[in-house]
């Protein structure tokens, strides 16, 4: 106990605290709050609201009034620009993003395109195609209406074809009818011609069937030429005296070979006569067709 009491080494080095220190405090607080009081007494005493007085004016000569001043409007405020930050640069994985992205839509840009074009190809292929199937019906038509009309006009012929035809039988019949009734009235007569003739001569004029060949077989002893391979004819007009002799000769269509032609004309030349007809005559004018191989 007595070693708590004593006092310790470092407290006695420290200065002794002074007395009467909060009672000076006291009367100093006390002494200002006096003088604040006393300044703000003073300020109102000398401050006073004036009273206030209104005054018109009138002038003698009325005068108009100036415009009131107008302020001019104000400028709207300007758009307040803010600074954006830059974006990011991308990096190469973000690039390489991009550019895979552009490549894609690229491509489906040029599918799509690929694609219209198809289908205005098909478009097209079936505009004519159906154009193509048109033309083709339309051509079926005008060909069956074309046969239709060239059935018709066919049938028309038949039918016509057939009136004719019976017309012609009738016709046929009434001349052999008529020419019935000629050969009896020209039998009655006395006429010469065989039972089958069809002339209506009493006596005929013209040369027998086998009166050329006796002819040529005169002429052809006479006809010097070489036999070819060609058989060309000549036809040739002899005139005639009543007693056979060749009077003149005419060539009526040349045979192509002007040899053969030659030769033919001398040949006539050298027969100078012609054999007399079966009824003893000879006809004045024989056209004659000859040619090398008979």
């Amino acid at each position: 106990m007595q070693n708590s009491l004593l006092p310790m080494p470092g407290l006695s080095l420290r200065p002794p605290q002074a007395v009467g220190m909060g009672r000076g405090f006291g009367f100093a607080l006390a002494a200002h709050v006096l003088l604040v009081v006393a300044l703000s007494l003073s300020v109102q005493w000398h401050s006073s609201t004036p009273e206030a007085f209104e005054a018109e004016l009138w002038s003698a000569v009325p005068q108009a009034a100036a415009p009131a001043l107008t302020q001019p409007e104000p400028e709207p405020p300007k758009p307040v620009v803010e600074d954006k930050p830059e974006p990011p640069k991308p990096n190469v994985q973000e690039l390489q993003a991009q550019r895979e992205a552009e490549i894609a839509i690229a491509k489906a840009k040029k599918r799509e395109e690929l694609e219209a074009k198809r289908l205005a190809e098909i478009r097209e292929r079936e505009k004519k195609e159906k154009l193509e199937k048109e033309r083709e019906a339309k051509e079926a038509r005008e060909a069956k209406e074309k046969q239709a009309k060239l059935d018709k006009a066919k049938l028309e012929k038949q039918e016509k074809d057939k009136k004719d035809k019976a017309a012609k039988e009738a016709e046929a019949r009434q001349e052999a009818a008529r020419k019935d009734m000629l050969k009896r009235l020209q039998g009655l007569a006395g006429a010469t011609g065989a039972a089958d003739a069809t002339g209506t001569a009493q006596q005929s004029s013209g040369p027998s069937a086998g009166y050329a060949g006796r002819i040529k077989a005169r002429i052809r002893p006479n006809i010097v030429f070489d036999v070819g391979a060609t058989n060309p004819v000549a036809e040739i007009e002899v005139r005639v005296a009543p007693d056979g002799h060749i009077i003149s000769k005419k060539l009526l269509k040349p045979s192509g070979d002007a040899d053969w032609d030659r030769a033919v004309e001398r040949a006539i030349d050298k027969t100078e006569t012609l054999p007399r007809d079966i009824d003893g005559r000879v006809p004045p004018v024989i056209v004659l067709s000859l040619r090398p191989r008979e």
